[in-house]
């Protein structure tokens, strides 16, 4: 088979550490997992392959073998892995239940969620699934915190059969296909043998009990669980940003046999500030002057988050100048003081001078010695550059 990167995979450097490519893992896996992207075959291939690398990334061992012949196939001997990856099936997504246990928690469908505990025990708790919501925001409650009110449609225990699927007074029924083991053999005969391997009853899904039609539960139709809208109430702390995600536990979807209801994840996107620019805690902005004012010094008006400032401008302050003002910047969510506020100087060029104006910039290089003082030169010289103006 061709060769794969596998650190190329999960968007890594080769030499990633065991925290970024548990990361990188966990980010990828929730993107192209099949329970979000239902009839998407490539998201399907690509749920494997991201898997795939996981397995040898995760693995320190395979890891080793893996950085040192820089091959997916390991069939040469001493990898651990019978056959190569070629033996891999992954027409059986539980084969990665183990990962996605210590993950997320057994919380994306049973086609996916099979673990070594689900084998133990058939009718074992899981944690439901989590979901996420995108929160637009202002660039000012993002920087002074509110509270919001989101609406979001879950899955949530069925009231009418407290998550059983059952009508009130039925009870479940053994499943005739797996005698309720919850598993079914398959053997495959090979030129190398015979193989026999368990899977998940396909009719039961692995409960080992089935419900009969006329036992199901009107209003969840079996399910265990309903759709509701719901709303939940969101309070943003000051100094998020573009790109935090905010966890709010057990707003989630429902768990399975008694399991525990999963997380909800607030994305935050801040909306830009016509004024303000943000880096961080810090804020950055551009003020204004005049040529005098800037030549000659003044107290000049300067916009911040908190209102307005005056700040002195000592003289000569050159265009491009940044002076900065402590503790203006954006409050720090751990509610440790705030950044500052860093303010560009642009001096601004006086256009469309009138005859005095004029005169009074060539009385003023004169004075500087850019140009000879006095006599028929200085008249002359002022009409050449009043010409120039022209």
């Amino acid at each position: 088979m061709a060769k794969k990167d596998y650190y190329e995979i999960l968007g890594l450097s080769k030499g990633a550490s065991d925290d970024e490519i548990k990361r990188a893992f966990r980010k990828l896996a929730l993107k192209y997992h099949p329970d979000r992207n239902q009839g998407n075959k490539e998201a399907e291939e690509k749920f494997k392959e991201i898997n795939e690398a996981y397995q040898v990334l995760s693995d320190p061992q395979k890891k080793a073998q893996y950085d040192q012949f820089g091959t997916a196939d390991f069939s040469g001997g001493g990898s651990g892995f019978e056959g190569g990856f070629g033996g891999f099936d992954f027409s059986n997504m539980g084969d990665f239940g183990d990962i996605f246990d210590s993950f997320f928690g057994g919380g994306f469908g049973d086609g996916f969620s099979s673990s070594s505990r689900r084998k133990r025990r058939k009718n074992a708790p899981e944690k439901g699934a989590d979901l996420e919501y995108t929160l637009n925001l202002t660039f000012n409650e993002a920087v002074f915190g509110t509270e919001k009110e989101i609406s979001v449609i879950k899955n949530e225990k069925c009231p009418s059969c407290s998550g059983t699927g059952l009508k009130k007074g039925a009870h479940p029924r053994t499943c005739d296909k797996c005698g309720g083991t919850g598993k079914i053999k398959i053997q495959r005969n090979t030129p190398l043998g015979s193989f026999v391997s368990m899977r998940t009853c396909d009719k039961c899904g692995g409960t080992g009990t089935i419900i009969r039609d006329k036992d199901v539960c009107p209003e969840c139709k079996g399910r265990g669980t309903v759709r509701k809208r719901r709303n939940i109430k969101v309070k943003i702390p000051a100094g998020v940003d573009d790109g935090n995600v905010i966890p709010i536990r057990g707003q989630g979807e429902q768990g399975k046999n008694g399991g525990s209801t999963g997380d909800l994840y607030i994305n935050i996107r801040v909306a830009a500030h016509p004024k303000f620019k943000r880096d961080g805690f810090d804020i950055y902005i551009d003020t204004h002057v005049s040529f005098g004012k800037a030549a000659l010094g003044t107290n000049i008006k300067v916009s911040t988050i908190d209102g307005d400032v005056k700040y002195e401008l000592p003289g000569g302050t050159q265009s491009g100048t940044v002076f900065r003002l402590r503790g203006k910047g954006i409050p720090k969510i751990n509610g440790r003081g705030r950044g500052d506020q860093y303010v560009k100087v642009i001096v601004d060029v006086p256009r469309n001078l009138n005859e005095k104006q004029k005169e009074a910039i060539v009385m003023l290089m004169e004075a500087s010695g850019e140009i000879p003082a006095g006599g028929t030169g200085r008249k002359s010289f002022i009409d050449k550059f009043k010409r120039g103006f022209k």
